[in-house]
């Protein structure tokens, strides 16, 4: 069983950046490949990244490529999310997730945190 609770979400303007980060308990943290997952206003939720067990490998959605990178410290059982150049349509509920497989399917991910609010003003 692994419990992931987020933080560092926040209000910033477009333009700016910010750095989300999932902390994991458990000592199988390792063993999960780690996914980022937004669900903006009305929408459904949907995939932005995911990093392999090792963090050698990393697949993000079209929208957030070259501007979000992910990243995991499995030392600290910590995955990251960093944000920059963000957009107003980047504005979401952002969760991460363990799943173990490496894919971007929502209904293969096991654990999910809570979830926190992003907002981009234009």
């Amino acid at each position: 069983q692994v419990q992931l609770v987020e933080s560092g979400g926040g209000l910033v303007q477009a333009g700016g950046s910010l750095r989300l980060s999932c902390a994991a308990s458990g000592r199988t943290f390792s063993y999960y490949n780690m996914g980022w997952f937004r669900q903006p206003p009305g929408k459904e939720r949907e995939f932005v990244a995911v990093i392999s067990r090792s963090g050698g490998g990393t697949h993000y959605a079209d929208s957030v490529k070259a501007r979000f990178t992910v990243s995991r410290d499995n030392a600290k059982n910590t995955v990251t999310l960093q944000m920059n150049s963000l957009k107003p349509e980047d504005t979401a509920v952002y969760y991460c997730a363990a799943a173990g497989a490496f894919t971007i399917a929502t209904n293969e991910y096991n654990y999910w945190g809570q979830g926190t609010q992003v907002t981009v003003s234009s």
